[in-house]
């Protein structure tokens, strides 16, 4: 795999991206926790700076998320119907190369959009004058990362062999069932029918346990796992995006252009 090639295709997702006036999403952000901090302390009472500290970590999932699936649903499929995946297919460049850096370019993309919209979020907890759990709200910050990075690469696994409004739609029961995974392992658990627990089992053990990479709730009372945690939750993470990646890397190899 050429490294050159990888990061040319990542740079060309990256200023395409920007063009599509992605970031506007920043503006969404600010509107929402300017919001939060002028709205919420009139209902909240004393609760309202952890409150204020939910919303602002589940606007920033929402609006990466956003991002994640309807971006990186149509990364290759927006190739294949301007027809210029032919010219990239027929160029020296391998299918893995273009996987990559598609992922890539929009992972990069992720990181800034999760990065200013977290130092806004902390500027906001400043202007109330909140306690903040800095670090376990930077961890949260991670995490989130960390999850959007596995959804774009599921995105894309989908993205190669179906249409973008497909895509979506795995996608999106993807994240919802992963978050949900947890509960169909206690599900197995409870059924009477040997039968229907083990498949309960195996749609956990295949489904991602999303709730690994979910600190935001703990990280508003400034509560983190142990360094071995975070470090076992995000290898987890990791390697379940590289096997996704491989699976579309695969997929799309055996597309005929």
């Amino acid at each position: 795999m050429d490294t050159l090639r990888v990061v040319a295709i990542a740079h060309n997702v990256f200023r395409e991206t920007i063009r599509d006036r992605i970031l506007y999403l920043v503006m969404v952000f600010a509107v929402v926790m300017l919001g939060a901090i002028v709205l919420i302390p009139e209902v909240a009472n004393q609760a309202h700076n952890k409150v204020i500290a939910d919303l602002g970590l589940a606007a920033i999932h929402f609006l990466g998320l956003i991002v994640a699936i309807f971006v990186g649903t149509g990364l290759v499929n927006k190739e294949i119907e301007k027809r210029t995946v032919y010219v990239l297919i027929a160029k020296p460049m391998s299918r893995a190369e273009f996987i990559v850096g598609k992922h890539l370019g929009l992972a990069a993309l992720l990181s800034v959009l999760l990065a200013i919209m977290t130092a806004i979020f902390l500027l906001g907890l400043l202007l109330v004058q909140a306690e903040i759990p800095l670090f376990a709200l930077l961890w949260a910050a991670v995490f989130i990362f960390l999850e959007l990075v596995l959804i774009v690469a599921a995105a894309l696994l989908f993205g190669v062999f179906t249409s973008s409004i497909l895509a979506t739609l795995y996608t999106i029961a993807l994240f919802l069932m992963g978050h949900a995974s947890r509960a169909l392992l206690q599900l197995s658990r409870l059924v009477e029918d040997a039968g229907f627990g083990k498949v309960f089992e195996v749609i956990y053990l295949v489904l991602p346990d999303l709730e690994r990479l979910n600190l935001r709730d703990a990280a508003v009372y400034g509560q983190i796992p142990s360094a071995g945690e975070l470090l076992g939750d995000a290898l987890y993470g990791l390697v379940y995006t590289t096997l996704l990646l491989i699976l579309a890397v695969l997929v799309f190899a055996r597309r005929q252009f």
